[in-house]
């Protein structure tokens, strides 16, 4: 028994020992600080300092144009269709050639009104010898006053019905011109409604259509403006800082279908005496140069309308510019490299850069490249640009 415990004595001594060294050296560890890990770069940025510059602020609508001009072509007189003498969405010029209506009928009634008329102008020739030898015979008194009276009364009713001649002469002449149906006006014609053979109605009412014509050069557009804004160009008229497009032909630029800048110009022509109580706008025209024709009537596009007289803005670019819930802030670079968040009030843009009305100095330095690297609060490693060079 004392043999096998003395047996086992040195290798509980063994683990014993390695125990106690085993804690000794954890104790020693703990004493040991932990190695802390290297604290991160600032995050790289790009700044820049606003832009200044005079811009002005623009008022942006939906217009529609339309044609100076418009005239539906109608028969003036009845007939047959012989000639249709256009192209089907041709430019036309004033006086051009459209259709023709058989002019014969008309030309045998100005024949005989020619009759007539030379029947009237003989009868008045000899009502006046007549009146002539009347007044010679009533001096030796060979005939009584009431003859002279008659021979009067002769020359006037013939002297009338020459009128009447006249008037019915230039009537059929009318007739025969009307025959030839020409255009009153310059533009696109549209398509022939009536083709040859066709019996057309020249009536003053229920006359045939024959076809339409609209000016295209230049060209109207149309737009509507709310109460408010008309209400602020009212008043920037009354401080005089903004001229009434009522008596001023104001600039507009016009954006077209799929352009993104303005590629055409205008003046404002007119303004409404009234504001449509439906849709509480009121209604402006502007007249714009359309040399190659391009613009339909009907057509869509965005009219910007001249909003302010030009003064001295800040301006960034929209990449720079964050929102916070309904706010929108820009994030400026203190002199300490710490972000600060800044809510400015926006204006609109200028040459692709955004008008900033509030919330900024020149000197601000502006973070317009690593917003996703900026932490307000935090320090960031600033690189000093010009607001051209951010990216969109």
């Amino acid at each position: 028994m004392s043999a096998s415990s003395n047996g086992l004595c040195p290798l509980l001594r063994g683990t014993l020992f390695f125990v106690v060294a085993s804690s000794v050296v954890l104790l020693a560890s703990c004493d040991k600080p932990p190695e802390q890990a290297a604290a991160p770069p600032p995050p790289p940025v790009t700044v820049a300092q606003p832009t200044k510059r005079m811009v002005t602020d623009w008022d942006e609508f939906t217009g529609r144009f339309d044609a100076v001009e418009q005239v539906q072509i109608r028969a003036r007189v009845t007939g047959f269709v012989t000639k249709v003498a256009f192209k089907d969405g041709a430019i036309v010029n004033v006086g051009d050639l459209l259709y023709e209506i058989d002019p014969r009928q008309y030309q045998a009634a100005a024949e005989q009104a020619q009759g007539q008329l030379a029947d009237a102008k003989a009868k008045v020739e000899l009502a006046q010898r007549e009146l002539e030898r009347a007044t010679t015979l009533i001096r030796t008194q060979a005939i009584s006053e009431n003859i002279v009276d008659q021979r009067k009364q002769s020359l006037a009713a013939a002297e009338a019905a020459t009128l009447q001649a006249e008037g019915a002469l230039k009537r059929a002449e009318l007739d025969v011109e009307f025959t030839k149906v020409t255009a009153p006006i310059a533009g696109r014609i549209s398509r022939h409604l009536v083709t040859v053979g066709n019996l057309v109605q020249g009536s003053e009412s229920g006359a045939t259509l024959l076809t339409s014509i609209v000016s295209m050069n230049p060209i109207h557009v149309y737009f509507d403006m709310d109460e408010s804004i008309y209400q602020r160009n009212s008043r920037l008229w009354f401080e005089g800082k903004r001229p009434s497009s009522r008596d001023t032909p104001n600039p507009v630029q016009i954006i077209m279908a799929g352009e993104t800048k303005p590629s055409r110009a205008g003046k404002v022509d007119f303004l409404d005496n009234r504001l449509d109580v439906g849709t509480g706008t009121l209604r402006g025209r502007a007249l714009v140069d359309n040399d190659d024709l391009s613009i339909l009537p009907g057509q869509f596009a965005r009219v910007r309308v001249l909003g302010s007289a030009p003064y001295e803005a800040l301006l960034l670019p929209d990449a720079a510019i964050g929102t916070d819930q309904s706010r929108k802030i820009v994030y400026v670079v203190k002199d300490d490299d710490l972000v600060e968040a800044k809510p400015v009030t926006l204006g609109a843009l200028d040459d692709g850069l955004r008008v900033i009305k509030q919330g900024l100095r020149p000197e601000d330095r502006i973070i317009i490249d690593g917003l996703q690297r900026a932490r307000v609060g935090a320090k960031v490693a600033p690189h000093a640009a010009k607001v051209g060079d951010a990216k969109p």
